[in-house]
């Protein structure tokens, strides 16, 4: 229809919209289908061009029904509905001949009220939150209504529905409780989500979410106020106590409803916050993070981004949780509320406060904009330009003289993603700064409640240690100063708090260090974050790190952690610190220093996440084997002489705690090459062995040779060769499965490969070595495990551990080498791939001994990490708990380590016993 034919307040309306094309072409088509009676009215033509810009899908519902356009007439428009009246109008429907269909034709009308009420700037963020949640407990009660329940029946609310804070498309989080029947509560639970959710062309009432139930949705649908006790009583994760902050009946009995409500307080308001329930709320946001950053989202996420407002909303949570328990005037479930009532407490300063909530609204606005044009649970701003520059406009900005609308935009909400992201990192810990500075408006009552919360169990050595990082009048000091907020922040999320603060403290003891240190905390954030997971992970890695303080310097460069280090570039690295020292002492003082370095480089990886078990253990191994490469070299063997490595270090799986099996081979005839071999070998075990005032470089073990510790060191190829014609046992063709040159002669090294092939590879594998080799475990589980070892969670010995993957893997290998050779590989988990992809191995089986294999390696290396000494059961008690948060386990974390062992190596044992035991 030409411009022309509209009436004037139309087309100017027009103009003023956000984008005037949208605008016209929904105009156009509303008069064309019905006239522009449908405008006529104040404020409506104003009204339904805004709804055209911000809206398709309501826009599509008044082009169905122009009618519905009369919500702007109606008296009243421009006030909020008062708490329970969307319930009065709702409550017809029950008794029209289709209740749910009117239902949500009567919701769609107030649904679209309240959006018109927003977008023409009637309603504020806060009002519109109330409003939709109300409208939501007003279906939900009208839905129960139609249900018809025959016993005391309640509908809790939870989430943003709970909290009076709803969005346009939130689901609406809610539990069922009843009193009697549990058939007859579930049939009713089910109808009222039915009446919720079904579809019609008015759309759904609004998407209803029982999930927040005990065991989600494998759980029952509703349940008594006795039995959600039971549940919260012995197997509820913490987070669950935190999304009961949100909880309040909605629709049903309302004595029910309290009675779950009574029931639930002591599970969120406890005597003592364990510090491990913070922990594992924490840990679930930051997963959350970790996964957007992965999928390129992390400043495109309104809510889960860094910055949005989920940062808001798990501080508000987290600081209620902790204060709360003492103080009933903080105990809001809406964000704004809360936030107010924290300020007014003392627990958060005014100032942040108010930066905080002109973000949350702004945020929010945003989140309900991006919601409302298609009505889809949507968080993320739009990727193109034409998506942004809509949005941007809707939200009312317009082109200026520096910047187009989209540009204004999005340079406010990146402001206000930075605010929200600095206050957040150090939100918990400023006011307690302040506090134990004795200028802080937090009571220090309230100061020791939330060190203990955020696992700082030591309130005096954390005020001692504080109070010397920052005292004096250094510079140093001073940057401290303003970054222990942001310290104490990752501190709190290692798995000792306290053992970091303290060696933290160490690490700045005297200028030159607390220099050093302040300079690469305050220019390289990233490289502090992981020094403190280092220091708060172990003791061992704190000492390290004390010892080379240049580490700490280094981390400001992100490549000394990206990188994987190779074989050649540790060869190289370790060839290079020996080759100007002619004296032995010094030598081995520097080949033991240059395996401290790559060793404390190697950990910090492992210990920040950045590598993999794999990874890490591919690095120990290559580690290892420049450390021999370099010790041979400085030695120069006078006849052709290699090493061969064995065990962990020819499968290049080594592990913290390994020592390094080894074969010394040479080529030669008579006693001169002899005696000239064994001094080399003698040679190469104090180099590498030795302890030193630099310690140790590696472990060495040489006892897989020929008769054991009887044997020569050194034997020549063709002594091998004879020793295992004549008097090889079934095991050490096993244990030639590992081997694998190392350093050394490369002709020498592959000649011995070749040579024991046929050790190795028989056709058939006889049945008496099959039988030997079975013998050989059963007198390993019998006799190795050490006194004092716990044989119950032992990692290597155990049921299903280390020790039962590795036999079955070899044994397969053994047997099927002849028709299989892809199967040899010297890596455990490389030859279960193989065994698996070559029909040897059920697929099945393959994971279960994987996972078993993985599980135990990586909580013996966390084991040393923590400990700081080898052992290979684990510890229990406090150290257990360490171990378990390291691995990544935050509920209870002794518990849930000791139940993945028994369920990971119950898994193990079963498949050993079918396949290696019973062939």
């Amino acid at each position: 229809m030409p411009a022309g034919t509209l009436p004037e307040p139309v087309v100017e309306a027009v103009g003023r919209a956000a984008d005037p094309d949208l605008a016209r072409a929904a105009v156009e088509r509303l008069v064309a289908e019905h006239g522009t009676a449908p405008l006529d009215g104040a404020g409506r033509a104003e009204a339904f061009v805004t709804l055209a810009c911000a809206s398709r899908t309501l826009t599509a519902s008044v082009l169905a029904d122009p009618d519905l356009l009369g919500v702007v007439d109606e008296a009243g428009f421009d006030r909020e509905r008062p708490p329970g009246a969307h319930r009065a109008l709702l409550a017809p429907c029950v008794g029209a001949p289709d209740p749910a269909a009117a239902l949500r034709r009567a919701n769609r009308r107030e649904f679209l009220r309240i959006a018109l009420r927003d977008l023409t700037g009637v309603a504020d963020l806060v009002t519109v939150g109330r409003e939709l949640a109300d409208l939501a407990a007003a279906g939900l009660a009208t839905a129960l209504d139609v249900a018809a329940p025959t016993q005391p029946f309640a509908v809790i609310g939870m989430g943003k529905l709970g909290g009076l804070e709803l969005n346009y498309s939130s689901d609406v989080d809610v539990l069922f409780v009843h009193d009697g029947d549990a058939e007859t509560a579930v049939a009713t639970a089910k109808r009222v989500l039915a009446v919720m959710a079904a579809p019609s062309p008015d759309g759904i009432v609004f998407r209803t979410d029982a999930d927040l139930r005990p065991e989600g949705r494998a759980g029952a649908l509703s349940r008594s106020v006795e039995s959600y006790v039971a549940w919260w009583e012995r197997w509820a994760r913490h987070w669950e106590y935190q999304a009961l902050l949100k909880a309040r009946p909605v629709a049903g009995d309302p004595g029910l409803g309290e009675a779950f409500m009574d029931a639930s307080r002591p599970f969120v308001w406890r005597e003592v916050v364990d510090p491990d329930a913070i922990r594992e709320v924490r840990s679930m946001k930051a997963r959350a993070e970790a996964e957007l950053h992965r999928k390129g989202l992390t400043d495109r996420e309104v809510k889960r981004g860094r910055g949005g407002i989920r940062d808001i909303e798990f501080a508000v949570q987290l600081l209620q949780l902790v204060h709360g328990r003492h103080d009933a005037r903080i105990r809001s479930a809406t964000t704004l509320v809360a936030l107010a009532q924290l300020a007014a407490g003392g627990y958060v300063e005014r100032a942040d406060v108010a930066r905080l909530g002109d973000a949350y609204v702004f945020l929010r606005t945003v989140e309900h904009r991006l919601q409302l044009r298609d009505e889809h649970q949507t968080h993320t701003l739009p990727a193109d330009d034409a998506g942004l520059t809509l949005l941007a406009r809707v939200l009312g900005y317009r082109d200026g003289p520096r910047s187009d609308a989209r540009e204004s935009f999005l340079a406010e909400y990146r402001s206000h993603q930075s605010t929200v992201r600095g206050i957040h990192e150090r939100l918990f810990f400023a006011p307690l700064l302040d506090t134990l500075a004795g200028q802080g408006a937090l009571s220090p009552e309230a100061a020791q409640d939330r060190l203990a919360a955020f696992g700082f169990a030591d309130a005096e050595h954390t005020r001692a240690a504080l109070r010397e990082l920052t005292s004096g009048f250094r510079r140093s000091s001073r940057v401290l100063q303003e970054l222990l907020p942001v310290v104490l922040d990752w501190l709190s999320t290692t798995p000792d708090p306290d053992l970091g603060l303290l060696q933290l403290r160490h690490l700045a003891d005297g200028p030159t260090r607390a220099a050093t240190m302040a300079v690469t905390f305050r220019d390289s954030p990233a490289a502090a974050e992981q020094v403190c997971r280092v220091l708060g992970s172990s003791r061992f890695l704190g000492d390290a790190l004390l010892h080379q303080p240049a580490f700490v310097e280094a981390l400001r460069d992100p490549d000394t952690l990206a990188r994987v280090a190779t074989r050649d570039d540790l060869v190289d690295t370790a060839l290079e610190t020996l080759q100007w020292r002619a004296d032995p002492d010094e030598r081995r003082a520097g080949l033991r220093r240059f395996k401290r370095r790559e060793f404390l480089r190697i950990a910090t990886r492992d210990v920040v996440g950045l590598a993999p078990l794999e990874e890490t253990a591919g690095e120990l191994s290559a580690l290892a084997d420049a450390c021999v490469e370099a010790a041979l070299g400085a030695l120069a063997p006078t006849v052709p002489f290699a090493v061969i490595g064995m065990g962990r270090l020819g499968g290049h799986e080594l592990s913290y705690a390994s020592d390094i099996d080894v074969l010394f081979v040479y080529d030669g005839d008579g006693a001169a090459a002899y005696e000239a071999a064994n001094r080399t070998a003698t040679g190469l075990v104090r180099e590498i062995g030795a302890t030193t005032a630099e310690g140790q470089t590696f472990r060495i073990d040489a006892a897989l040779r020929p008769e054991g510790a009887q044997g020569v060191l050194a034997r020549s190829l063709d002594g091998y060769r004879s020793y295992y014609a004549e008097y090889g046992l079934p095991w050490e063709f096993q244990s030639l499965l590992r081997a694998r040159p190392v350093a050394g002669d490369p002709d020498v090294a592959a000649r011995f490969m070749a040579m024991i092939e046929p050790f190795v590879v028989r056709d058939p594998f006889p049945d008496e070595f099959v039988r030997e080799i079975r013998r050989v475990k059963v007198r390993v589980e019998q006799e190795r495990i050490p006194p004092g070892e716990d044989a119950q969670y032992h990692l290597k010995l155990g049921r299903g551990a280390l020790t039962d993957v590795e036999f079955l893997v070899q044994l397969l290998q053994l047997r099927n080498a002849a028709a299989h050779p892809e199967v040899l590989t010297p890596s455990t988990v490389d030859a279960l791939d193989r065994c698996a992809a070559a029909g040897l191995l059920a697929a099945d089986d393959a994971d279960a001994l994987r996972r078993a294999y993985r599980f135990c390696e990586r909580a013996r290396n966390a084991r040393y990490l923590v400990i700081g000494r080898p052992g290979d059961a684990l510890p229990g008690g406090d150290d257990d708990v360490r171990i378990g948060r390291m691995l990544g386990y935050t509920h209870q974390p002794q518990s849930e380590l000791r139940e993945e062992f028994r369920r990971v190596t119950r898994r193990s044992r079963q498949v050993f016993e079918r396949v290696f035991v019973g062939g």
